[in-house]
């Protein structure tokens, strides 16, 4: 292959041709080898090639997890083109309108869902029967496009929008800072990680394509599960793997013991606030530290975290932060007018990733945060989801925190709502333990002695399953919108909430 292939397409397609017989992907049941995506890689790959438009081939995937879908994104990054991360089950009429808006030379996707969103007169392959037909030889010819990924974002405060991500991003991120000298793996690894993020999410494409990058297998889920999970760690024995807040939840008041988890060393945890009791919860149940990260589309991956070492020693003064800068990445907080500002002091948080060099340029996040001496990074909530209650200003984090700290709740998403006396009030959804019990009333009086007046939910409303992003995050514009329709759920009126906080709380 030419040295004037980007590392991240030489790496891809030197792990799919060092050992064809090899294990790679284990979905239902079923192992799929690295020869077995070799072949439907390289067609995928011709496809892109052959709709390229003046050297560009963005190339839309109907994105599920599944062997074939991982397939499809090999393969377009193999020759080079774009994949443009496309949710197929944020709805048909939006799906379709975002297509049409696309306007891209190709879709990929399952027949059903290409089917179901994909606008009259958009070029379309099915990915169904990939895995039979000729198998080419996985040569790649590449294009020469700079962006790897057109990511969807989580969309959890709007509609989702697409970050691009770049090769290099891409290759810093799951090869390493060194990715341009770094050698191939000489085999493939043992060990099997599980992957149960999305596709569709950063998270999902970090996962696989490091597990690409490094030839490990692994076991893909179509989604977090807790049976089919807690059966893959059994079975694979992994020593660490990774679960979101949500997930975490599961496993730690499921009926899984320490033997069900007997060989995992570490958790990982992102993709959204994990409270530090929650954390502590699961290593004091299960002997098993939390690390958590701080990560965002936007930077390619991860740009905080803990590291075993630092938990050892810095985890009980340090509870509750993120971690520290990792990976190259400068972390800063400044106030409203850009000027820095000293260690523990709350401002905006800015980042300049270590995924885009060096000389990568400051980044304003929407996140309020603090730094410590030591570096130790904390998130205080979104400076453009604080609650402005008459005059007070509510963190919706403070809010979610206090309630999941309820033994009945499993998770809550705290949003706000129009308020013509106030301005806004802090509304609250809240989503139960399997075998709880628990009503608005009994919430509200629990987080009396918890939160000030103001921070009080106006309502509460407790729902079967709050609605999440692909990613596991409280999907917050369909929370909002639940506040505007009627439901059948228990609620706390506006009223009853003045009532509780008392007038002069506002």
């Amino acid at each position: 292959m030419s040295t004037s292939v980007h590392p991240l397409i030489r790496r891809l397609a030197d792990v799919l041709t060092l050992r064809p017989d090899a294990p790679a992907i284990e979905f239902d049941g079923h192992w799929h080898t690295w020869g077995e995506l070799a072949g439907p890689a390289a067609r995928i790959a011709a496809l892109t090639r052959a709709h390229a438009v003046d050297g560009q081939a963005p190339i839309g995937i109907l994105l599920r997890n599944t062997p074939a879908h991982v397939t499809a994104f090999l393969g377009v990054l193999g020759a080079g083109g774009t994949v443009v991360a496309v949710n197929p089950s944020r709805g048909a009429e939006r799906t379709r309108a975002d297509l049409r808006e696309l306007g891209l030379p190709l879709v990929l996707g399952l027949p059903g869902d290409l089917a179901a969103v994909v606008p009259d007169g958009t070029p379309t392959a099915s990915l169904a029967g990939l895995f039979t037909g000729p198998t080419p030889p996985y040569a790649a010819d590449p294009l020469s496009t700079a962006v790897a990924v057109r990511m969807l974002t989580s969309g959890t405060t709007g509609p989702p929008k697409r970050i691009d991500l770049g090769y290099d991003m891409l290759a810093h991120s799951v090869i390493g800072p060194g990715f341009r000298g770094a050698p191939a793996p000489d085999r493939p690894r043992t060990g099997v990680a599980i992957v149960n993020a999305p596709l569709v999410h950063i998270g999902g494409v970090f996962r696989v394509l490091q597990c690409v990058a490094e030839a490990r297998p692994f076991v893909l889920l179509p989604r977090f599960e807790l049976e089919s999970w807690a059966r893959a760690v059994r079975t694979h024995r992994p020593r660490a793997v990774s679960l979101v807040p949500a997930a975490l939840r599961m496993v730690l008041h499921s009926e899984l013991t320490r033997d069900d988890l007997a060989s995992v060393a570490v958790v990982t945890s992102g993709t959204a606030p994990l409270a530090a009791a929650d954390a502590d919860a699961f290593h004091e149940r299960f002997g098993i530290p939390v690390l958590t990260s701080y990560a965002a589309t936007e930077f390619g991956g991860g740009v905080a975290g803990w590291s075993l070492a630092d938990h050892r020693e810095f985890w009980a003064t340090k509870r509750g932060s993120v971690g520290r800068a990792q990976g190259g990445a400068k972390l800063r907080v400044v106030a409203d007018d850009g000027a820095a500002l000293p260690p523990g002091e709350p401002g905006l948080l800015e980042v300049a990733p270590g995924q885009l060099g060096p000389d990568a340029d400051w980044i304003r996040t929407t996140d309020l945060a603090r730094l410590d001496d030591d570096g130790f990074l904390w998130i205080l909530g979104r400076a453009d989801q604080a609650i402005i209650r008459g005059g007070f200003k509510v963190l919706p984090d403070d809010v979610r925190g206090a309630l999941e700290t309820h033994p009945a709740v499993r998770g809550a998403a705290v949003v706000a709502r129009p308020d013509p006396r106030l301005g806004e009030t802090p509304v609250a959804m809240v989503e139960l333990r399997s075998g709880t019990h628990a009503d608005a009333t009994e919430l509200t009086e629990f987080l009396r002695d918890r939160l000030a007046g103001y921070e009080v939910p106006a309502e509460i409303a407790i729902v079967p399953e709050i609605p999440r992003t692909p990613s596991g995050k409280p999907d917050l514009t369909a929370v909002r919108l639940h506040f505007t329709e009627i439901g059948e759920v228990q609620t706390v009126t506006a009223a009853g909430a003045s009532a509780i906080g008392g007038d002069h709380a506002v």
